[in-house]
Order: C-alpha cells, then sequence, then structure tokens
C-alpha cells in the first residue's frame, strides 16, 4: 500500500506546478495512514475490518463505503436519490461509480456532494466528478476558497442540513473541517474528525492544524446519538460507536 500511495505522489508531483504542487503533495500525505488494520474484530469500539461485501453493499443503513484503501469516502442511497460524501484522491472516480453501480444506480442519481474539509486524499476527486454529475456541492465555510472547484461550492456551517443530513461543525484538523450526522440512523461520517486505524482516535497531530480545537469537536461528536462511525480513515465502526467516542471524549478533556 506504501508504494501505490508514492507511486500517485511522485504523479502529483510531476503534474503539479511549483507551491501548488508541492502543497498538494504535502496535504495528501497529512491525512494519509499506513497502519490500517488487516485483521476483522468484534471487539466493541474497534474498526469493523471485515468485507463489506461486493461493491455498492450497505455498511450501515443505507450507506455505502468506497474503499480507496487508506482513505474512504461514503455513498448515501435513499428514495433513489444519492448523496457522496468525500471523493477520494484524484484517480478515484471510478471506484466510487463502482458502488454506485453496485447499488443499481449511476451518477445521475448523485444530487449531493458534501466535502468534509480541503485536504487532496477527501477533496481530491471533485475535479474528475464534478462534470459528472448535477449536484450541489458543498464544504465548510473556511475550507471552501482552499478547494479547487470547476463547479460553484456551497459554504455550510455547524447546524446546516443536506438532504436530511445534519452539518456539524468540526474544526481542528483544518479550519473549516465538518463531519455529517444521519439522525434517522445514527450514523456519523466523521472525515478526519475521526479516525479508527487502530482503535478510535482523534486526527494525527502532524498533520492538524489547532489540537485543541480537534479535541473540542470530538468532545461535540460525542454529544450526538452515535451508533455508528463512518471514519475517513480505518474501517467502520459499527459495535460499540458510542462507548468508543465517550471515552475518546472523555480521555482529551
Amino acid at each position: 500500500m506504501e508504494d501505490a500511495r508514492l507511486t500517485r505522489r511522485r504523479l502529483l508531483v510531476s503534474t503539479g506546478s511549483g507551491v501548488l504542487g508541492i502543497a498538494v503533495v504535502n496535504t495528501m500525505v497529512g491525512c494519509t495512514s499506513s497502519d490500517e488494520p488487516t485483521g476483522g474484530s468484534s471487539t466493541p469500539g474497534t474498526p469493523d475490518t471485515g468485507s463489506t461485501g461486493s461493491a455498492g453493499a450497505a455498511v450501515a443503513g443505507d450507506w455505502r463505503r468506497v474503499d480507496l484503501a487508506f482513505v474512504s469516502a461514503y455513498v448515501l442511497v435513499r428514495g433513489g436519490e444519492v448523496a457522496v460524501v468525500d471523493l477520494g484522491t484524484e484517480g478515484s472516480a471510478d471506484s466510487i461509480e463502482a458502488v454506485l453501480k453496485g447499488a443499481g444506480i449511476g451518477w445521475d442519481a448523485v444530487k449531493h456532494v458534501i466535502l468534509t474539509h480541503q485536504h487532496a486524499d477527501h477533496a481530491g476527486g471533485l475535479s474528475e466528478v464534478a462534470p459528472l454529475v448535477s449536484a450541489s456541492l458543498y464544504a465548510g465555510a473556511a475550507d471552501v476558497s482552499s478547494i479547487t472547484s470547476t463547479k460553484p461550492l456551497k459554504p455550510v456551517n455547524d447546524g446546516d442540513e443536506v438532504f436530511g443530513l445534519q452539518i456539524v461543525g468540526t474544526p481542528g484538523h483544518t479550519a473549516g473541517h465538518v463531519a455529517v450526522f444521519d439522525p434517522s440512523t445514527g450514523v456519523l461520517v466523521a472525515g478526519d474528525a475521526l479516525r479508527a486505524t487502530a482503535g478510535l482516535e482523534g486526527p494525527d497531530a502532524r498533520y492538524t492544524a489547532d489540537m485543541a480545537q480537534a479535541a473540542a469537536s470530538v468532545r461535540k461528536l460525542a454529544a450526538l446519538d452515535v451508533k455508528t462511525i463512518l471514519p475517513g480513515h480505518g474501517a467502520p465502526v459499527t459495535t460499540g460507536a458510542a462507548d468508543a467516542l465517550t471515552k475518546l471524549a472523555e480521555s482529551l478533556k
């Protein structure tokens, strides 16, 4: 997996230009983790690393995971309409499309795209996906100016609602980081506010703009009625998610 990431980084360097190219590479490295567990576990609060089945198989309620090896995007299919949260790195469109097809739908059903934050392993796929969809594109207000897009990005803030989903402002990892909470199912799409590569943790301090803010954001998420956590890095936490999140929040006080 490390070799694959190095290849992608070299590609970004060769296709980037000047400071911008360097910034993209550093951003992607900042969100990358190579320690995602590979074995399954039934221990409450740990990532469910078992197979999610064929592309398009639901992992929690109507939510489907796009497993991009070291990062994930998530697809919500509800009433024939689709919301996608995060788009992975550049080159992830085919993997997202495979999950859509596995659910019996296509790009035309995607009406909402929400980016949890500006980093290239979460927003890098936007350049490919934007031309394929007739969708509203959203990102946290403080991150919008840092995301390159051929279509307008709508800024969202804490408490906003998109497709019945609650936008939760979770600054810290980046200034405009947001999480997405589905109150109807208790599913929390955490972006990089949480990671589950070795048990449930907050964001990596090495790549987080403000750890004090990030810790406050974890405590904020713990106040929600969370049943499942879908992290940006690591596998979904489908067992004991609320308890694990509460313990993490308490440890950060």
